[in-house]
């Protein structure tokens, strides 16, 4: 069994060196702000002046115990003194309520102009992938897509709203509190300038090492999770082969290696946190020893000492979390390479659009006038971008007029589905045209010409919303009655009237709450909403119950009416009223005609596909002999 699930994406964001190039990345990213770059600079001044309110309120501190101490050593009375401590105290006050409430304004407006501006970004990011060629996702994992949508956006959010504004902070934070206490004590600063650095080095060592090992404890946990869910999944082999407590010992074995991971973390942390304790303790230490010594030869003010202990903290603070808001930073600019990467992927031909907004602008821009339907394949070849080395369609020839029932048969492999790729510009010849209307597919406008047609595939994909909203996917606004009529013709509608909720019955993920005939009935009913002029059907009954497929053959029969109907089968019976049959081999057709003119060829592949299924299903026989 798989160790990793294929289908798990990697949350884990990787790092990007900061460079030129990828700074440059970032700055493209920023022209998301601008729609809400008045609410981001004013997010930004209260940054700034709560930073700023900070370092003052060491000084006031200072103030208010020298303040008492003189009052003291001059013997003045209590309330005497209370005068001046107050003034100082109510200044502390007005500070922290100014700080207070930059905070808030900065909390508020930085979470709104992150969650507006990342809306922004997902919707194009998403609008994008939707909008690439298939080529681009036969080469791409689902996975990794939406680990772009989700991780790499969070990680990009995470640090735009937070990790940046934080780092500003710090900055104003550590350099303001660096020449505060270099105003209040020369000597000492030097103290602390010489075990900053000591301390952040040490801390960016023990940092990178728990990374490292926290993400090795991660994984063992995700081996954990793929044991139980792929148990789960085959709980049926399970038992059926009595595989519990091989699968029991599966999961123990994983545990134990997850412990193992878990304690080498766990020690390395408790290391860690040892040595900062003594090292940062030390420090304060020996900065007070010094302090100390500095206030007996008078040098130094109890209330400055204060002082320049707090400054001290504020500046080792602010140091100690640029190695964690570093890596946050390379982590966003790794994201950003990604997202990137989309962005600037070339969608499909007539789709290009720089946003979401121009996209639906551009939506609207082009309109085509019903096709009659007649379709032609001249001369096409055609190897997939992924392997270009294998040829799948080899000068290709074919013809389906308007209105005609065209078949598509031959073994597995042979090109018939890559034909409908090609139809429906999933994908453009390398040489060759696809003809539609006496026109070369390609010179008509991609969205509308796809308008004009509709699948009907084997594995029906339903969205996890209602009947009716599955229903209605064939055609945008659609009335109820149109899609209940919909699904008159496509015989679904007795079968939805049966569920409690009717057509708003939600149908789950995939459509596993409808078996696979209803399924079928639904994209039917999709398809006739639609009104397609070319109808493609491709294995639309092969994978049902004798009932359902006469259900289903009966709604396809009239849905067929009057359209140009390309049906790839492998079921002959399916296809013996077809007006021509074409077999496929090996991406070219062999041979022609309707279903009585093939059987009559002895020597012919379609002859044999009939004789091998009249082996394999003698009661099909009849229905296949002419």
């Amino acid at each position: 069994m798989s160790k990793h699930h294929p289908h798990s994406p990697k949350t884990d964001v990787p790092k990007a060196p900061v460079n030129r190039e990828t700074l440059g990345e970032l700055w493209h990213l920023f022209a998301y702000l601008r729609p809400y770059r008045g609410r981001f600079f004013a997010a930004w001044t209260c940054l700034l002046i709560s930073s700023a309110m900070a370092l003052t309120i060491p000084y006031f501190g200072g103030r208010l115990i020298d303040g008492a101490q003189r009052s003291l050593a001059a013997g003045e009375s209590a309330a005497a003194d209370f005068g001046g401590l107050n003034t100082i105290a109510l200044s502390l006050f007005v500070v922290v309520a100014i700080r207070a409430t930059c905070n808030y304004l900065q909390s508020l407006w930085g979470t709104e102009v992150g969650e507006r501006t990342m809306a922004d970004l997902r919707r194009d990011t998403f609008n994008r992938i939707i909008h690439l060629p298939m080529s681009f996702f036969a080469q791409r994992r689902v996975g990794e897509l939406t680990s772009r949508i989700a991780a790499d956006l969070s990680q990009i959010q995470g640090t735009l709203t937070g990790s940046i504004p934080q780092f500003l902070g710090q900055l104003v934070t550590l350099l303001g509190g660096i020449a505060l206490i270099s105003l209040t004590s020369g000597k000492l600063t030097i103290i602390v300038l010489l075990m900053i650095p000591l301390l952040v080095f040490s801390a960016m060592m023990f940092g990178r090492k728990a990374r490292k090992l926290s993400r090795d404890s991660q994984d063992r946990l995700a081996d954990t999770a793929v044991v139980v869910e792929e148990s789960l999944q085959g709980i049926a082999t399970v038992k059926a082969f009595a595989r519990e407590e091989f699968e029991g010992e599966r999961y123990a074995g994983g545990m134990r290696v997850l412990i193992e991971a878990a304690m080498r973390s766990a020690r390395h942390m408790a290391m860690f946190g040892g040595f900062m304790t003594f090292a940062g303790m030390g420090s304060m230490i020996i900065v007070l020893w010094y302090g100390c010594r500095l206030i007996q030869t008078g040098e130094l003010t109890v209330g400055n000492m204060t002082q320049f202990m707090m400054y001290a903290m504020f500046v080792g603070g602010a140091a100690g979390q640029f190695a964690r808001l570093y890596g946050d930073l390379q982590r966003m600019l790794g994201a950003t390479q990604r997202v990137r990467e989309l962005l600037k992927e070339p969608t499909e031909p007539g789709c290009e659009f720089e946003s979401l907004r121009a996209a639906q602008s551009e939506k609207t821009t082009h309109s085509l006038p019903r096709v009659n339907g007649d379709v032609s394949f001249e001369e096409v070849e055609f190897a997939y971008p992924s392997r270009k080395e294998v040829t799948v369609l080899n000068g290709l020839t074919l013809t389906a007029s308007a209105g005609q029932r065209v078949a598509l048969v031959g073994p597995s492999g042979s090109g018939k589905s890559t034909i409908v790729s090609l139809l429906m510009r999933f994908y453009d010849p390398d040489s060759g045209r696809v003809i539609i209307d006496g026109k070369d597919a390609r010179d008509y406008p991609l969205r509308p010409l796809r308008e004009q047609m509709a699948i009907v595939p084997q594995d029906v994909l339903l969205f996890g919303g209602t009947i009716a909203e599955n229903i209605a996917y064939g055609r945008q606004g659609a009335t109820q009655a149109e899609i209940e009529d919909a699904a008159r013709q496509a015989n679904a509608h007795d079968f939805i009237s049966g569920f409690p909720e009717g057509y708003q019955t939600v149908v789950g993920e995939r459509g596993v709450k409808l078996s696979g005939g209803q399924r079928q009935r639904v994209a039917i009913a999709r398809a006739v909403l639609r009104d397609p002029a070319i109808l493609i059907l491709d294995e639309a009954t092969s994978s049902l119950d004798s009932e359902s497929e006469s259900l289903v053959q009966q709604a396809l029969e009239s849905l067929m009416e009057g359209r140009t109907s390309i049906i790839i089968a492998h079921r002959l019976s399916t296809i013996r009223r077809a007006d021509c049959i074409y077999v496929i081999r090996e991406g070219t057709v062999v041979e022609a005609g309707t279903h009585e003119e093939l059987l009559g060829q002895s020597e012919g592949l379609y002859r044999s596909l009939s004789e091998l299924q009249f082996e394999m299903s003698p009661g099909e026989r009849g229905a296949l002999a002419p």
